[in-house]
């Protein structure tokens, strides 16, 4: 019998805010433990919380980016249990009536767009941080409150590595939008699995296992890997999934039954009653929109259908955000966009990297990778000058026209004086000459480095091999030499 999978996933992301959701606490990783506290964030009796609205307005704009709805009633409800790193014994969170409902996210999956749903976005507050020692345990609050945004999937996915691309497509939406730095090793984004599997052509679901917090987009492949086909192969023996909360031993690379999972009446949802159930208004929700980017993929293929860059290209300016910028302020104008690219992406960003030098301390402006690439189109100056005038003007920042014309750079075309060069190369080198008459047609290359050599590297290199090969007279039809 064959089986398939069905994937949902839980990601909670902390929000880019500078206070806790419902304190003024600070938000900011890092701090010694229990320093970033007061009596809301404990859970100390008789604190009332007050709503972070920077939060809710990241909530919204998450909430647009994945093409969800904004609720017009968004409510704040206590989500009930004991945990040691839960100082008020409830969370507060979205039960019934979230702040954003449905939408979906596309990513590039097996050669083509892949599409999965989205249930809901909500907001809630994260809790704080177990540590275990050898002969005692601790619990640092600093990370109690701190806004946090569950982003639940529809079981859409099929597969870990399908997974996988779908949890990174959503990561660099939420980077790119300003939601969240998105940082894994600061716990910024967690993840729940909830997996699985079913005989083919059955439509009944089957035994949802749940594998807790985990903490990198790979530990959640590797899990998937290993627990497909472990509910696979206990079928297949004739045993019983039953629904349960699994944890993942990235050591051993294993996962363990940890409890059976809980059902939503275990935690004895109800509405909060200190916090009065958020209507957006008009402006308030215009105000959110003002803040919607443009989404990772869709830049992708803007640059490759407005710019004709090929895939790889377009990838780096849709991760690297300001490169790309830089880019399209110059390919606007450019007849031939791809030759930009070509060097912002091979030579401005390799000596960016070489010189720790940002975009802001540039001393030229993209115009000047413009007018570079246009002396080299126009057969001005060739391209190895063109990397020594690329080179002065990153130092500099003279425009490269003007420095070309100082330094008498410009490429000589004219016939008579490169056939000049042409006859010197070829009766100071005669052996290598008939080597191509002869049919080895490595042998023009060296003659046109000796030509190059003799021009002082100026003389237009596709003018010097028509030249060349004139001059010595080869057949190119079938390789022998015809002498004039």
């Amino acid at each position: 019998m064959d089986f398939e999978t069905v994937i949902g996933l839980e990601t909670h992301v902390q929000l880019k805010t500078k206070s806790k959701m419902w304190c003024g606490c600070a938000n900011e990783f890092g701090a010694p433990p229990n320093t970033h506290v007061c009596p809301v964030c404990l859970g100390l009796p008789g604190v009332l919380p007050v709503a972070n609205e920077e939060a809710l307005r990241l909530t919204a704009l998450t909430g647009l980016l994945l093409n969800g709805t904004i609720s017009p009633q968004a409510k704040f409800d206590r989500k009930n249990y004991f945990y040691p790193d839960m100082p008020k014994n409830y969370q507060i969170t979205q039960y019934d009536r979230p702040s954003s409902v449905g939408g979906y996210v596309d990513f590039e999956f097996a050669g083509g767009i892949t599409r999965v749903r989205l249930t809901r976005s909500h907001l809630e507050e994260d809790v704080g941080k177990n540590f275990h020692f050898e002969r005692h345990s601790g619990v640092d609050f600093n990370r109690a409150g701190v806004p946090l945004l569950e982003i639940v999937s529809e079981p859409d996915l099929k597969s870990a590595d399908m997974a996988y691309e779908y949890l990174n497509a959503l990561k660099e939406i939420l980077i790119h939008g300003g939601i969240s730095d998105c940082d894994m090793e600061k716990g910024m984004v967690r993840c729940d699995v909830n997996v699985s599997v079913r005989p083919k052509g059955v439509q009944e679901l089957g035994a949802k296992i749940e594998i807790k917090n985990m903490n990198s987009f790979s530990g959640v492949r590797r899990a998937l890997e290993y627990e497909i086909p472990r509910q696979i192969e206990v079928l297949r023996n004739g045993g019983k999934l039953t629904q349960e909360t699994r944890r993942w031993d990235d050591a051993a690379s294993v996962t363990e039954s940890m409890r059976t999972k809980e059902m939503a009446h275990d935690y004895r949802y109800f509405p909060e009653p200190d916090l009065m159930p958020f209507v957006p208004s008009k402006d308030w929700l215009e105000e959110v929109r003002r803040r919607v980017v443009e989404l990772p993929l869709a830049r992708k293929q803007r640059f490759m259908h407005d710019y004709q860059l090929p895939a790889s290209d377009a990838e780096t300016f849709k991760n690297e955000i300001r490169l790309g910028d830089y880019f399209e302020a110059t390919a606007k104008q450019a007849k031939h966009p791809k030759a930009v690219a070509n060097w912002i992406i091979n030579n401005l960003r390799a000596k960016m990297g070489e010189t720790l030098t940002s975009l802001d301390e540039l001393k030229f402006n993209p115009a000047s990778i413009l007018e570079l690439v246009e002396l080299v189109e126009s057969g001005k100056i060739s391209t190895k000058i063109a990397q020594d005038v690329f080179g002065e003007m990153f130092a500099s920042g003279e425009r490269p026209g003007a420095m070309v014309d100082r330094k008498g750079l410009a490429q000589v075309s004219d016939t008579s004086a490169i056939e000049k060069f042409c006859d010197e190369a070829i009766a100071g080198n005669p052996k290598v000459a008939d080597d191509y008459r002869a049919g080895k047609a490595a042998a023009l290359n060296f003659l046109k480095g000796q030509v190059m050599k003799l021009s002082k590297g100026k003389a237009n290199p596709s003018l010097v091999g028509e030249i060349l090969e004139r001059k010595l007279g080869r057949n190119s039809s079938n390789g022998k030499s015809v002498h004039r």
